[in-house]
Order: C-alpha cells, then structure tokens, then sequence
C-alpha cells in the first residue's frame, strides 16, 4: 500500500494546458481586459476633458479655482445641493491646418462635471464666482460653527 503513494520514475503525465479549467479562466479574463479599452477614447483624451482645481481654504472662505480654457460664462453651470458645489460644463475643441499637400481638420467635444464637497450649513447667496481668462473662481464664505450649549440636569423628585 505505502508503494502505491511513491511516484516511480519522473515523469508525470501533464494534462494539456487547454485542459485545465484556471489557465482557461486566466486567458478568458485576459482576452476581455485587453479588448476592454478598444472603443473607448484614450484615458489621456479623458483627462484632458477634466478642468483641473485647486481648493483651498482660509479662516472664513474657501476657494475653488478650476482651469476652463476657452470656455465662457455661457459655457458653465455652478450649483449648490446638499453641501456639494457642482462645476458643468462643455469643452469644444476645432484645429484646422491647410497646407499644399493636405487639408487637416480635429474636432473633440465633451461634457465635463466636478464635484467639492462643502461643509455643513453653506447657503447659495454665500456663494461668488467670476470667470476670466479662462479660470474660474468659486468663493464660498463658511458658515459661523454651530454653538454648544451645556445643558442643566435636575434631579427627578
């Protein structure tokens, strides 16, 4: 019986590697990753369609200053719901070059949409913008800290 448990000799017998049901899974799961990308637009395209922000903050405001070259007034959203500070907008993009040998014309378009959370109790008419030069500026004043108050406990009679 204990001879029937020692492998005799070095070789085994090696099932195909189609056979075996995890390198399957493995190729499957790979073949769907690199396929996954195909249709989309490259992730650098994407992040270009992103404004990017700076926030920071002081004693009574916070500012929020996001990139938006070439885009108007016209061309942005700003809105304040449950304490979040929502910046939408439309980035549009045309480059055209004509030379002898050919005509080139580029066009990339895309809605873009950045959220900041804000603290607790921050009202829309404390809130200011303003636009230029392609920047825009968002100042939010913050709110005054809520009060604390010890309250008395009397003893039941």
């Amino acid at each position: 019986m204990i001879k029937d448990m020692i492998p005799v000799g070095t070789q085994r017998a090696v099932a195909p590697r189609e056979a075996n049901p995890f390198t399957f899974l493995q190729q499957e799961i790979d073949r769907l990753f690199d396929g996954f990308g195909r249709n989309f637009p490259p992730f650098a395209t994407l992040a270009a369609m992103m404004p990017r922000m700076d926030v920071s903050e002081t004693d009574k405001t916070i500012e929020i200053c996001a990139e938006l070259p070439g885009l108007e007034t016209k061309d942005v959203q700003l809105n304040l719901a449950d304490n979040t500070l929502t910046i939408r907008g439309e980035k549009k993009s045309e480059r055209e070059e004509q030379n002898k040998d050919y005509h080139l014309v580029e066009r990339s378009f895309g809605a873009f949409s950045r959220s900041v959370a804000l603290p607790e109790g921050v009202k829309a008419e404390d809130v200011s913008a303003e636009i230029a030069r392609g920047v825009l500026k968002v100042t939010v004043k913050k709110p005054a800290p809520k009060q604390s108050r010890q309250i008395d406990i009397k003893t039941a009679a």
